[in-house]
């Protein structure tokens, strides 16, 4: 390697823009996790002392990422900090109905704790939770931090834009995609590997709602592929597996692809 290397690397080091570590914001999201659901560690019994100390620390920690962040150097980052801890107990709430519609969904699933504890779909739904609200709040870079690093440890990419109703039931989950500008009703269930996504759009088109809506109360099987910003699947839609889907779907519609699966028994050449 020569200089003018180890130069362009010094000229890109100075154009980055401050931005807390990737991990320090997800360490702060699965702390506030923790502190919502503390199946997710060991028990303890801190008095509720404690418990409003908790969470006026992660507010604090909070407010520290975002006066750290150069995106947000003229945002007002108190009242942001400010805010979405006075949302967090709806976004609780929203988090309580993905538990349920897992544990009543899952014929595996014995109790909230297994689902808390073991399950990615709960927790790459909780963290995309907390993103979307931050990015709701015009938050930069932050939120999709935290759902890349769901995606990275579930294998689960929920992009934080996406608008996804209560009661989500992802089973499984490796593998599914749901883009931007999807919007997702209330009691839906996601099998592995289901792609919403976008039909191929120019650059200039990323403004436009690029991705599909799936009503309530919809299946949709591993390997379906959903594509388009008004392709709309209608309540209480079933879309079976490996579909390919780029068009609209009536209320009560079901779709499946049709294989054609053959069997054929060898003979016995007599030698065992």
């Amino acid at each position: 390697m020569n200089n003018t290397f180890y130069q362009e690397i010094l000229n890109r080091q100075a154009r980055v823009e401050a931005v807390p570590a990737n991990q320090a914001i997800a360490d702060w999201a699965l702390g506030l996790l923790n502190l919502l659901y503390p199946e997710r560690g060991c028990r303890q019994e801190p008095g509720a002392t404690a418990i409003e100390a908790g969470f006026d620390n992660r507010r604090q920690q909070l407010l520290a990422m975002l006066n750290a962040t150069k995106a947000c150097s003229d945002c007002n980052n108190e009242q942001v900090a400010a805010a979405f801890f006075d949302a967090l107990p709806e976004l609780y709430r929203q988090m309580n109905t993905d538990i349920r519609a897992i544990l009543s969904g899952d014929p595996a699933a014995t109790s909230e704790f297994e689902v808390i504890r073991c399950y990615p779909g709960f927790l790459a739904i909780a963290l995309y939770r907390i993103a979307h609200e931050l990015l709701v709040a015009a938050v930069p870079i932050l939120p999709r931090i935290l759902t890349e690093y769901a995606h990275s440890v579930t294998g689960i990419d929920i992009h934080p834009g996406a608008s996804i109703g209560e009661y989500l039931y992802i089973d499984h989950g490796t593998g599914l995609v749901i883009g931007e500008t999807t919007v997702i009703g209330n009691h839906v269930k996601l099998y592995q590997g289901v792609t919403l996504g976008a039909l191929s759009v120019e650059k200039y088109m990323a403004n436009t709602k690029r991705h599909p809506t799936i009503g309530d109360h919809v299946i949709i099987y591993s390997g379906a592929t959903i594509l388009g910003g008004d392709t709309v699947v209608g309540d209480n839609c079933i879309i079976g597996g490996n579909v390919w889907l780029t068009k609209s779907v009536p209320a009560g519609s079901v779709v499946y692809h049709q294989s054609v699966v053959k069997i054929t028994e060898t003979k016995k050449t007599g030698h065992e």
